[in-house]
């Protein structure tokens, strides 16, 4: 079932292109105890991209099998980026198959590169398969593991329009009084993004949270509105 194939291909153009000494600054930056190959994250993307045009993902449930193998094996953070660009296609765009395949990503990724790489995917879950989803992530926003709980936050980051602003409403008002700087800074950033779009309800919403929004919080989220 897994592209083999395309696997040692990511890999091979992967290592290929590693620069130790830019994967020593990256390992760095990242706080990771996987190690780097120094791969910038737009060659990733494109080698990644070319990769799978060379060996083709024949379908839906190739496509995890082979995400997962990526994921699970992956012996350099930059694999684990090329995981996450394969799920990019429109193959699997409003499969909700790849749920399980996100959250073990962002539970077994725990840092905010993985957990923020498919919160675009989950956004497209959730304007696909609305009432499916806003369960879904009404629970994640409870969930003990805060990284769940920050993508409850960003889960509608890119709906624009299509945010559902009651949804918002509660994953954010389930985690005001969390102290962690990665919910208190998807707080801020989720009501930013939605400032562009609705600015009064964000203004509002801000006004009525005024002792419950972290300061934090409150600055991200006034950014737009304060041009």
């Amino acid at each position: 079932m897994v592209n083999r194939e395309l696997v040692d291909l990511i890999r091979s153009e992967l290592r290929g292109q590693a620069d130790p000494v830019r994967a020593a600054g990256a390992q760095a930056y990242m706080k990771s105890a996987m190690p780097s190959l120094g791969v910038r994250v737009p060659d990733v993307r494109r080698l990644t991209a070319a990769a799978a045009r060379h060996y083709p993902l024949a379908s839906a449930d190739q496509l995890r099998a082979t995400v997962l193998e990526l994921w699970r094996s992956a012996g350099f953070r930059e694999e684990r980026y090329a995981a996450i660009d394969l799920t990019a296609g429109r193959l699997v765009a409003a499969d909700l198959q790849m749920l399980p395949v996100y959250e073990e990503i962002i539970r077994q990724g725990a840092w905010w590169d993985f957990a923020d790489g498919v919160a675009g995917r989950i956004c497209a879950l959730l304007q696909a398969h609305r009432p499916e989803m806003t369960a879904v992530i009404l629970g994640w926003s409870t969930d003990p593991d805060f990284w769940i709980r920050r993508a409850s936050l960003t889960a509608q980051l890119k709906a624009k329009a299509g945010t559902d602003p009651e949804l918002l409403r509660r994953v954010i008002e389930a985690n005001l009084a969390d102290p962690e700087f990665f919910i208190r800074k998807a707080i801020g950033w989720a009501l930013r993004e939605y400032a562009k779009t609705a600015p009064e309800w964000v203004a509002d919403f801000v006004a009525g949270h005024e002792g419950s929004l972290s300061p934090l919080s409150r600055r991200e989220a006034l950014k737009n509105l304060a041009k």
